[in-house]
């Protein structure tokens, strides 16, 4: 008999916009008893888009305890009850990515939401106010009674030691993982000149240098013989990399929306410096907060990251124990490898991807990921 949930959830932006967090609570809906919680300092959002982060965190930390259950959930945010609900239209067009992420969380028949007074959704605002306190001290949130970690003592200070517990999923074989070689596409005319290219601007076909990148990592990749299935952003420049891949392994090309480019709005086309010359508030908002996005509507790298990491999940699900390459762009194979060392944002801009590079990352059955490369060009010399 499948489980029963209690999905609290709450979010709040101290400026609305501005500094926000969200607090969630999984509950056994038989015992009440409280099964998980999640709290995280989102930086500089709104109300609205704190709360669907908390019902999706809170939603996420549902299906860790058992993806089989139904869940109940609760806020008191009669907006995001009613959307969720299906009887008020999303508007909005910042929150329908997050409504779309909420909802593939579990099957529709699984969930029902329910409205409830402020009162008595106490636990959860509170979560999302230590959440914000915690942002505050520029730090993050974290359970209450787990310690600030201490500064590791000097070998002088505590002598030799036994060695230490392996982390999860290495004392035990879990079988193989599913490996996602993830490859990213060969040059455009574009990515010589350092010019945003993403999904909302123009759609640029490989260069000459471009095409014999794809073909060397054709052959590089046919040589080591792993690969199992190609996936491909849905962009011209990817397909035709793919293209090359899986022509030479006999094997077909499957297109993932989720795997497109960031839309950079109305920096597309344009090289960094022509940015900041024309919007440099924008530039440096976006620099600072990874949930701001450019100029015009483009998506923040924190709603690529949600669109990544739902298709990652659904991949993992379709191949589970094989080996896929994932042919993707800058900023999806950066989200990948920054979700699987449980990075924060900011790492983004302190990874080097060249075109046609080369990475992968390991992911096990316990839910543990192991990044196993980055940025290999060794076919490309």
């Amino acid at each position: 008999m499948a489980r029963r949930f209690v999905v609290e959830a709450d979010g709040g932006s101290r400026g609305n916009p501005g500094p926000a967090g969200y607090g969630a609570v999984v509950k056994d809906a038989v015992t009440g008893e409280v099964l998980a919680e999640a709290a995280e300092f989102i930086g500089h959002a709104t109300n609205n888009v704190a709360e669907y982060r908390g019902l999706i965190a809170g939603l996420y930390a549902a299906r860790d305890l058992d993806p089989q259950a139904t869940v109940q959930v609760r806020m008191d945010s009669k907006l995001v009850v009613e959307q969720m609900s299906g009887r008020w239209k999303i508007k909005h067009p910042g929150m329908r990515p997050l409504a779309a992420e909420a909802k593939e969380i579990f099957p529709p028949e699984a969930v029902r939401y329910e409205w409830i007074p402020r009162a008595r959704n106490g636990h959860a605002d509170r979560l999302a106010n230590e959440a914000m306190d915690a942002g505050k001290r520029g730090e993050q949130w974290r359970p209450s009674g787990v310690p600030e970690p201490a500064a590791a003592p000097s070998v002088e200070d505590t002598g030799p030691t036994a060695p230490a517990a392996p982390p999860s999923g290495w004392s035990a074989d879990l079988g193989a993982p599913t490996t996602f070689v993830l490859l990213r596409h060969g040059e455009t005319a574009l990515t010589p000149q350092k010019r945003f290219s993403g999904s909302g601007g123009a759609d640029p076909e490989l260069s000459g240098a471009g095409r014999r990148q794809a073909e060397a990592a054709a052959a590089a990749l046919a040589a080591r013989g792993t690969v199992q299935a190609v996936v491909s952003s849905p962009l011209r420049r990817c397909r035709e990399t793919a293209a090359a891949v899986a022509d030479r392994l006999g094997l077909e090309v499957r297109v993932d929306e989720g795997l497109r480019e960031t839309d950079f709005g109305a920096w597309e086309g344009l090289t960094f410096a022509e940015v900041k010359e024309r919007h440099p508030d924008d530039l440096d908002a976006w620099l600072a907060s990874d949930t701001v996005g450019p100029t015009g509507g483009g998506e923040s790298f924190a709603e690529v990251a949600r669109r990544v990491a739902l298709s990652r999940d659904k991949l993992l699900a379709r191949y589970a124990g094989r080996t896929v390459l994932l042919v993707t762009h800058v900023t999806p194979v950066k989200q990948l490898v920054r979700l699987a060392l449980g990075a924060p944002p900011e790492t983004l801009f302190r990874m080097e991807l060249s075109a046609a590079s080369v990475s992968a990352v390991a992911y096990y059955a316990d839910g543990n990921a192991s990044v196993r490369l980055l940025n290999d060009t060794s076919h490309l010399r």
